[in-house]
C-alpha cells in the first residue's frame, strides 16, 4: 500500500482550528538557534505538525477547541494542589447560569443588599461542598467556580465578575477596618491572569492582625485557612474592600450593641461574634488565657476567659458558667464590669492561679517553691496520698505519683500521665 504524503502548508489566516492557531504562533516567534542546528527547530516544526494532521486535530477541532490550545498551560488542573502562591486563572465578567440565585439582582443593576452573615455563611458552603476550582464551570448556584466567581457568590451579586470588576461593586476601605465579609483584591493590570486574586476576610485569628481566616477559591477545592495579611505573595498589592450593599452592623460583624443570642457561642460555633468577644475579655484581662488572640472559632480560651470575666463580677453557679449572656456582654461592651484578675496564687475559690512555670520546673533534683504550691494544691484536691511528711520544695518520686494519680483521674493514660505537669494537668489542679 502505498504511504501517504504529508506536505507542509501554511495556516489560513481566518482559520480557527487548533493546528492553524499552532501553526500561526510558531510562525510569530523566531526558534532560537545554535551554530551547527540552523535546520533543527525546522525539523520539529514539521514533525509535530506531521502528529497534529496524523490524529486529525486540524479537521475536527472547533473554535472553541482553539481557544483551548491557545491557552496551553495556563488552564487549570482539577488535581493541582493550591500551594502559597495562586494560580488562579479566572473567567470574564458574565451572567449567572442556570438561572442563579433567586432574587438576585440583574447584571447591571444597583448592588442588592446583604448583611455580613449572609456572605460569611455562603462562604461556608462552598466550603462545605469543596467546590472544585475550575474557571469553565459553574456550580448549581450559577456561579463560576473561580475566585472571582466565588466572591460573586459570597456577596450574592446577580452576575459573574471578576478581579478587573469586582472593585466597582464595593467602596475601598483601610486593612485597619476590615470585616468580616469585605475582600482583600488583587487585580494584576500588567498580566490578569498572573497572580490577580481575591479572599473573603472572616475575622482577624491573632491580636497582632497579622494573620486573618481567608475564604477562598483556589486549587484543588474551595477552603478556609489562616492567611498571613494580605496574602501568601504581593502582599502590598491586596487593596480591602467593602461590599456596597452592606446592610446592618448587628448582623454577625461581631460590632453592634445588641446581644446576639447564646447560640452564637459555644462549641461548634464560628463567626464574628466570638472574635469579638475574645477581643472585650483580653482588654478586661483575659490575655493569658489566649496563645495566639481572639479568633471566630470557639476554643475552651473563650470559655475558661468568660468564666474567669463572670467569676471577678462575684457570679458563681449558672451565672458562671463560661457562656457569655446579656448581662456578661453588656458590661463587656461598656467596659464597666470589674476586670479579670492577674495571675496569682489561687484564692478560696480558685477563680485564679499562677502561672504554669514550664516543664523545667518539675524534674528530680530540682528544687522551687512552685513545686511546693503544687503540692500544696495536690493535696487540697485530695491527692497527696504519696507524701509521708507533706509536700516540699524539692521535687520527689512522691510529687510524681501524686501528679500521676491525679492525671489519672482525669481519664488520661500513657504519656498523658506520666506524673510530669503541663499545662492543661497545672491549670486543671488551680481551677
Amino acid at each position: 500500500m502505498a504511504m501517504p504524503v504529508f506536505e507542509e502548508y501554511e495556516p489560513a489566516v481566518d482559520c480557527g482550528c487548533a493546528g492553524c492557531a499552532g501553526q500561526r504562533r510558531t510562525a510569530a516567534v523566531p526558534p532560537a538557534r545554535r551554530p551547527g542546528h540552523r535546520h533543527r527547530a525546522a525539523r520539529g516544526a514539521g514533525r509535530a505538525l506531521l502528529l497534529v494532521a496524523t490524529a486529525g486535530v486540524v479537521l475536527s477541532c472547533g473554535a472553541a477547541q482553539a481557544a483551548v490550545a491557545a491557552a496551553g498551560s495556563r488552564i487549570p488542573r482539577a488535581d493541582t494542589a493550591a500551594g502559597p502562591r495562586p494560580d488562579t486563572p479566572q473567567g470574564q465578567a458574565g451572567p449567572l447560569v442556570g438561572g442563579g440565585l433567586p432574587g438576585a439582582p440583574a447584571p447591571g443593576a444597583p448592588a442588592g443588599t446583604t448583611t455580613r452573615a449572609a456572605v460569611i455563611d455562603r462562604a461556608k458552603k462552598w466550603v462545605a461542598a469543596e467546590v472544585p476550582y475550575d474557571m469553565t464551570a459553574y456550580w448549581s448556584d450559577g456561579y463560576r467556580q473561580d475566585c472571582s466567581g466565588f466572591v460573586s457568590m459570597a456577596w450574592g451579586l446577580g452576575s459573574n465578575e471578576w478581579t478587573g470588576s469586582l472593585a466597582s461593586f464595593g467602596t475601598k476601605i483601610a486593612r485597619a477596618d476590615l470585616q468580616p465579609g469585605d475582600i482583600l483584591l488583587f487585580h494584576n493590570l500588567a498580566d490578569p491572569g498572573a497572580g490577580s486574586h481575591v479572599t473573603v476576610f472572616g475575622g482577624w485569628t491573632d491580636s497582632t492582625h497579622r494573620h486573618y481566616l481567608a475564604y477562598e477559591q483556589v486549587r484543588p477545592h474551595t477552603r478556609r485557612a489562616t492567611t498571613p495579611m494580605a496574602y501568601w505573595t504581593d502582599s502590598s498589592k491586596y487593596v480591602a474592600y467593602r461590599y456596597k450593599g452592606l446592610t446592618g452592623q448587628a448582623d454577625g460583624s461581631g460590632t453592634g450593641t445588641e446581644f446576639p443570642g447564646a447560640g452564637r457561642f459555644g462549641p461548634g460555633a464560628d463567626n464574628a461574634y466570638v472574635t469579638r468577644l475574645g477581643e472585650l475579655l483580653i482588654a478586661q484581662g483575659g490575655r493569658r488565657f489566649y496563645r495566639v488572640g481572639a479568633g471566630p472559632l470557639w476554643t475552651d480560651a473563650d470559655r475558661r476567659a468568660t468564666q474567669a470575666f463572670q467569676r471577678a463580677q462575684g457570679w458563681r453557679g449558672e451565672e458562671a458558667d463560661g457562656t457569655p449572656g446579656p448581662d456578661t456582654w453588656e458590661l463587656l461592651l461598656a467596659g464597666t464590669g470589674r476586670k479579670i484578675p492577674a495571675a496569682t496564687d489561687a484564692g478560696a475559690d480558685g477563680t485564679a492561679g499562677p502561672a504554669f512555670p514550664g516543664r523545667g520546673c518539675f524534674r528530680p533534683g530540682r528544687s522551687d517553691s512552685r513545686i511546693q504550691l503544687l503540692g500544696a494544691r495536690l493535696v487540697k484536691k485530695g491527692y497527696g496520698k504519696h507524701y509521708a511528711s507533706g509536700p516540699g520544695p524539692r521535687w520527689t518520686e512522691a510529687d510524681r505519683r501524686n501528679v500521676e494519680a491525679f492525671q489519672r483521674a482525669q481519664g488520661w493514660r500513657g504519656s498523658e500521665a506520666d506524673g510530669y505537669p503541663g499545662p492543661e494537668t497545672w491549670r486543671r489542679l488551680f481551677t
